[in-house]
């Protein structure tokens, strides 16, 4: 058996309409995909296969919590996936994909679907995630707020790491105004006039 064969789903013998399968994803599951976006996890993946005439519907429901690091603070943090999807698969001669249909070969006879789970697990972690303030390490955010270089309109973030320091905390803490170029000064007036 391959390292991925407990993800095979077999279609050719498949003797209901309809077939359930479950699989639970762990630390094991994230470290054999050799992909450094998500190492540890524990998700839990029910497929439900649905057999039409010539085709085969799968449905994922995805639920559960993998660790990846926080974009503020490099600590690890627990996101919850919550995901629902659908994969249409049909018999062909060779293994492709034509736009929303996968073809798998109708000898082998089957679906391998971890790489499928691991994109949809992948794919569902926003773009921005951070601890919430309160558990961020705090040393971080420290060294990040004596070294962040920022412009007027990027308070936003640092209003954020704000919340961290006592007001006496806030005055040891230079933050200096980064000259511009005026040459460039005029673009800013383009976006605060849109």
């Amino acid at each position: 058996m391959t390292k991925f064969g407990q993800y095979n789903i077999p279609l050719k013998g498949l003797k209901a309409e309809s077939q359930t399968f479950e699989f639970e994803l762990d630390d094991s599951f994230f470290k054999k995909i050799d992909n450094s976006e998500v190492q540890r996890g524990k998700v839990k993946a029910v497929v439900v296969v649905n057999k039409n005439k010539n085709l085969f519907e799968l449905s994922f429901t995805i639920n559960g919590t993998i660790q990846i690091p926080c974009d503020r603070c490099l600590d690890d943090m627990d996101q919850p996936i919550r995901y629902k999807d659908k994969l249409q698969v049909k018999f062909g001669d060779e293994f492709s994909e034509e736009g929303d249909v996968v073809i798998v070969p109708e000898l082998e006879g089957s679906i391998n679907i971890a790489w499928f789970l691991y994109e949809f697990i992948v794919l569902n972690i926003p773009i921005k995630h951070v601890h919430t303030l309160d558990k961020c390490n705090k040393k971080m955010v420290e060294k990040l707020k004596k070294h962040i270089a920022h412009r007027k309109t990027d308070d936003d973030d640092l209003d954020d790491l704000d919340l961290y320091f006592e007001d006496d905390e806030k005055d040891d803490i230079i933050t200096d105004e980064i000259p511009t170029d005026p040459r460039w000064d005029g673009l800013q007036n383009i976006f605060e006039n849109n």
